[in-house]
């Protein structure tokens, strides 16, 4: 089982219950568990980010964890991560991994390493900025008629349900999909949305607010000037 909290797309986070509810279930049915853990420190509000195999220690022999320095410490383009399991699976791993892509380069993991040894006091400010432009992108989309949208959780994205903008009129245009529409709205207007088909949920759409407060406006409210 992959579990994935905060999570892409939707911006939602599991709470402390039901993570402990998922890991002893797997472990009483003998299930693998793949943990995502790379929007940890990424949590707004009252929502918490809680490691499965922390609250479920059982389940550590047979649980993966993955997480990396591209959210929390903002380095995306250095394509560093990590993973915890049990050993046998850690050689295995390591082994296909030298092969398949040699290594890391150096320079990448002695800033990877400055970033995890460091404090997260940047990354507590980089955070609050990020709960604002949440709190903001949410909204001006629950502006639009016929989109509803949850307020994110965690991780950097709304994940606003667009299925009202569908089969209408919008600028002498239908969009039968928000696969459709995304194309759309990035041909018109300049904005580009990740439709919801890539996540297997037709009808939704992702949005990253992990962009500047003055072009986060702008692209929304060229979407809102576009299907009003």
């Amino acid at each position: 089982m992959l579990f994935v909290s905060p999570d892409n797309p939707s911006g939602s986070v599991y709470p402390e219950a039901e993570v402990r509810a998922i890991g002893e279930w797997a472990v009483k049915n003998n299930v693998w568990v793949i943990t995502d853990e790379i929007y940890e420190h990424l949590t707004y509000g009252e929502h918490k980010f809680t490691s499965m195999p922390t609250l479920v220690p059982e389940l550590a022999n047979q649980c993966l964890i993955v997480n990396g320095v591209a959210k929390t410490y903002a380095m995306t383009g250095w394509r560093v991560g990590w993973m915890i399991g049990p050993k046998d699976i850690m050689k295995a791993a390591t082994n296909f991994q030298s092969h398949a892509t040699s290594n890391v380069a150096n320079v990448s993991q002695v800033a990877a390493l400055a970033a995890v040894s460091g404090d997260l006091s940047a990354v507590h400010m980089m955070r609050e900025a990020f709960a604002r432009r949440g709190a903001l992108m949410h909204k001006m989309l629950s502006t639009i008629p016929g989109v509803t949208c949850m307020e994110p959780q965690g991780a950097f994205y709304c994940f606003p349900n667009f299925s009202g903008l569908l089969h209408r009129d919008i600028k002498g245009k239908t969009a039968n999909s928000t696969l459709e529409l995304a194309d759309m709205i990035l041909t018109d207007v300049n904005v580009a949305i990740v439709p919801g088909e890539a996540f297997g949920a037709p009808g939704f759409a992702r949005f990253s607010f992990a962009l500047g407060d003055d072009d986060l406006v702008d692209g929304i409210q060229r979407i809102i000037d576009y299907v009003k």
